[in-house]
């Protein structure tokens, strides 16, 4: 009995653990010897078609840019990002996905809300970051440092969500990848 008891327990933590984890990663790189990163989480398609997630988008048609916890920018130097000025600090990304025309990447001083604000308190018990206003942007759109186009670019497809930083010039090129989508931006040192 206290072995299949035993048993029970190591396989149950071991499901827990493998699939209640969110899958979060950092991006991160240098600018003028200074630190920039990207905390992320990263959803999977699953099987899913990119287009037909953002057809469930709100109409605002601002999409969190991540899975889980708000997506957060962090760096240590003001920034030039495709030429919108971003001070030092820390912010919250999002995407705006129109249905036609270009994509933008949007900074947003609002770092976040309670976890227990927009999920139900048994779904936020698991992380103590805060969450994207993902159904009610626009409380928070007045908070807007930048809203910067993105170019879309050809890329491998690839079934999570990556943030990638490139060294280019005195700066680094910014990827975002996810199904058959890629877009890129120039981020370099603020003058």
């Amino acid at each position: 009995m206290l072995r299949r008891l035993l048993t029970c327990m190591i396989v149950l933590g071991f499901t827990a653990g493998v699939f209640g984890q969110d899958l979060w990663d950092i991006a991160r790189t240098t600018i003028n010897g200074k630190n920039v990163a990207i905390e992320y989480g990263r959803p999977l398609l699953k099987g899913r078609k990119l287009a037909d997630l953002m057809k469930q988008l709100p109409p605002d048609r601002i999409w969190r840019a991540g899975s889980g916890a708000v997506t957060i920018l962090s760096t240590e130097t003001d920034l030039d990002i495709a030429g919108k000025r971003v001070p030092a600090g820390s912010y919250s990304l999002y995407m705006y996905c129109p249905e036609k025309g270009d994509y933008a990447l949007i900074v947003n001083r609002e770092i976040g809300q309670p976890a227990d604000t927009p999920l139900p308190k048994s779904a936020s018990d698991r992380s103590n970051r805060p969450y994207p206003h993902f159904m009610d942007y626009s409380t928070i759109a007045n908070q807007e440092v930048a809203r910067i186009p993105l170019k879309q670019i050809s890329a491998a497809k690839s079934e999570i969500l990556i943030y990638g930083f490139e060294p280019e010039g005195n700066g680094v090129v910014l990827t975002i990848r996810w199904g058959d989508q890629a877009w890129k931006v120039e981020i370099k040192p603020a003058s």
